[in-house]
């Protein structure tokens, strides 16, 4: 059954994965909190520049992967808005220019509020956006889209957030960030080794078509593993973390549960195992703000 209009915009901005893009900036400003008084401008800017640069990379990844043929009828994940014809490649990408703008302009009062550090961490944000399915060299063909999700959703995204609402970085801040960067590769991970066959026949060479499926099944078991890991050892070694660190291993038992299914499950049966890794991550993030602030 078609959908409406409306439900395809919503499903072309695939809500399931803005998880990844929340998460961080709750982390950093709970970490500045710490600091000072919070701006809530400034905090609302982050969150929808975070937000619109995901929706923007997510339709973006659409219509360049449409161009490139690369969603088959074989397509195990959602269904694509162009690749099914609910949506046209020139409504995308007029959609793409209208998210990355409202980034921009995001990023504009960012800049004011906190300096020029904040041009370079938005152009490079915007540019692999882009880059991540475009572009002569696109990240997700190359095999190293995990290192820029690690990268941008981890570090940049809760450091970014971090420096424009304190105007200085931490270390906290930064292993905040590898602590997300984990968890958001670990969604890219399950999506990878879903999609390993399909994206073997369009030429994208990610690591699970690089090195196999049980590569694949094994990175994933390692992000969530070392995200847990992290929490614990900032909590015992880094001075003034305190024990709100530890907050997050309440969910121990959901996290070696999502391991298991890493292991057992295959094709269509990933996806709900997608959307529970980034619902984890949010949650994740949550409770860790949460122990942050409160302890």
């Amino acid at each position: 059954m078609k959908p409406t209009a409306l439900q395809a915009w919503v499903l072309a901005a695939r809500p399931q994965t803005l998880t990844i893009s929340v998460a961080p900036v709750l982390l950093g400003a709970a970490l500045a909190s710490q600091v000072g008084p919070l701006s809530i401008p400034i905090f609302s800017a982050a969150m929808l520049g975070a937000i619109c640069i995901q929706i923007g990379t997510n339709l973006y990844n659409d219509y360049a992967d449409f161009n490139k043929g690369a969603d088959g009828p074989d397509r195990l994940g959602p269904l694509r808005a162009c690749a099914n014809g609910w949506l046209s490649p020139r409504q995308v990408f007029v959609a793409v220019l209208i998210t990355f703008s409202i980034a921009m302009a995001a990023g504009a009062y960012l800049v004011a509020a906190a300096g020029w550090p904040v041009v370079v961490i938005g152009l490079a944000s915007l540019a692999c956006g882009i880059a991540y399915t475009g572009g002569p060299w696109p990240l997700a063909y190359l095999g190293v889209a995990d290192l820029f999700v690690f990268v941008f959703f981890g570090l940049v995204a809760v450091g970014g957030t971090y420096f424009v609402l304190t105007g200085s970085l931490s270390v906290p801040a930064m292993l905040g960030g590898a602590i997300l960067g984990c968890l958001a590769t670990a969604v890219l991970a399950v999506n990878n080794l879903r999609d390993r066959d399909g994206d073997r026949n369009a030429g994208k060479r990610t690591l699970a078509v690089r090195y196999g499926e049980a590569f694949a099944r094994g990175q994933y078991a390692f992000l969530i593993t070392v995200a847990a890991l992290l929490v614990v050892l900032v909590a015992l070694f880094v001075p003034g973390a305190g024990i709100g660190w530890l907050a997050p291993l309440a969910l121990a038992p959901w996290l070696v549960q999502l391991v298991r299914d890493a292991f057992q499950l295959d094709g269509r049966e990933l996806n709900g195992l997608l959307k529970k890794t980034a619902v984890a991550e949010l949650a994740f993030a949550v409770m860790l703000s949460a122990g942050i602030v409160l302890t």
